[in-house]
């Protein structure tokens, strides 16, 4: 891995161009129009990528994206932007290994550079119990076709070298899962490169347009009243994270999500020094090296509900505790700035991909900590669902009923620490 400066150029047209000085410069700001074919509430990454695909996969380009602050400005600029597929359940590893092959092609798909990194993510094992769990785990995502491996304390040190191995401390490290395609990938650029595409293809992007109410029906929604007008649709798409809750309040829907802050935190800029990325739910930390130099590392959500992009000082403080008891080499690294985003999470720790009692609403929330890294998949299955009126195969597992059925998708466990 090597460091990388900001670039600097104003017309990014191809795969590794540099990147603009005024990224809005690269799509469009219209006023909205009277009437869509399809209004996605939320304009980060989910509801840019179901944009994007239902131009590219069932050429529908009357479709706007309405987002009440800045482009990609809520949880898309707001996590740690780890991607990877090693999920226990055959429901979440199909999507996500979906998402994570769309990764591996999306810089070209979208013409844009975005950074990709396929470093690896090693999740430790500190405990006997860790050990069969994650053996399991490796197992479950390779007959899923996955690429996964259980690696032991000395094999851990060679993939990274600078983790704690020693077997006199708290938690000693007994081995880890491995999947080497996982990694990082830029998120501004990701969401700059989609906002690119579907800018060109005709998609209005409105900022600043926030969603104050719905206009019904019977069980349709045929408007969706704004802070910038009202607005007729076709259908609804709503992909609004951790403000879910407060769009389906004004639907009547019960949803059964809620809302946390989860904090952040990035180091000064160092020399190169963390070859992969490194998850513990022992010691209650995730570590990877950002692009730059940054350490990027968290843990996991607050406790409290809420809305707000902040948290906590004393959690900020465990997670470098955490840090340094992993990595002796990161005590005299200085904190440069930590940030929180607001994760939507349901009681089995897996999304809502879902058709709701109103036949042209359809919703997308849930992700909790994985948001980020389903972002081309989920937009693939979401706007198939939207296109066909029909859930997509992926998404058949995750509608809403089974929280009425008792068919949940309970991924506590792979979903670790965080992300």
């Amino acid at each position: 891995m090597s460091p990388t400066t900001t670039p600097r150029s104003t017309t990014p047209r191809t795969p590794g161009a540099d990147l603009p000085e005024h990224p809005d410069s690269l799509w469009r700001n219209p006023e909205p129009k009277k009437a869509y074919d399809v209004v996605i509430v939320g304009g980060g990454g989910h509801g840019l990528a179901t944009a994007h695909y239902l131009v590219k996969n069932h050429g529908i380009t009357n479709v706007a994206v309405l987002e009440k602050g800045w482009l990609a400005g809520g949880n898309m600029a707001r996590n740690t932007t780890l991607i990877r597929s090693n999920y226990l359940w055959d429901a979440s590893a199909a999507i996500y290994e979906h998402s994570l092959k769309l990764w591996e092609g999306l810089e070209e798909d979208l013409g844009y550079p975005i950074l990709f990194s396929q470093r690896g993510v090693l999740n430790l094992a500190h405990t006997l119990q860790d050990v069969r769990d994650s053996v399991r785990r490796v197992e479950a995502n390779k007959l899923n076709g996955i690429d996964a491996e259980w690696v032991d304390a000395e094999e851990v040190a060679k993939i990274c070298p600078i983790v704690n191995t020693s077997s006199d401390i708290r938690y000693p490290v007994m081995g880890a899962t491995y999947q080497p395609r996982a990694g990082i990938a830029k998120h501004d650029y990701v969401g700059w490169g989609f906002a690119r595409r579907i800018s060109d293809a005709g998609v209005d992007i409105i900022q600043g347009c926030e969603v104050t109410g719905f206009v019904r029906d019977g069980d349709r929604v045929t408007g969706v009243r704004t802070t910038r007008g009202d607005i007729a649709c076709g259908t609804v798409a709503l992909a609004a994270a951790g403000s879910t809750s407060v769009l389906t309040d004004m639907l009547d829907v019960r949803v059964p999500i809620q809302s946390h802050p989860l904090q952040a935190l990035v180091s000064e800029l160092l020399e190169p020094v963390h070859p992969t990325i490194v998850m513990s739910n022992q010691v209650h930390v995730y570590v990877s090296q950002a692009h730059k130099g940054e350490l990027v590392m968290g843990a996991g959500v607050d406790s409290y509900n809420g809305y707000g992009q902040r948290g906590a000082f004393h959690v900020i403080e465990r997670q470098m505790a955490a840090a340094v008891e992993l990595f002796p080499v990161f005590a005299r690294a200085h904190l440069l700035r930590t940030w929180a985003g607001v994760v939507d999470t349901t009681p089995d720790a897996s999304p809502i991909i879902s058709r709701t009692p109103y036949e042209n609403v359809y919703l997308n929330c849930g992700w909790g900590t994985g948001g980020f890294k389903a972002t081309p998949g989920l937009g693939w299955v979401f706007a198939d669902t939207i296109a066909n009126g029909e859930p997509h195969p992926y998404a058949a597992p995750f509608s809403l009923d089974r929280f009425t059925t008792g068919a949940l998708v309970d991924e506590h466990g792979a979903a670790a620490v965080a992300h």
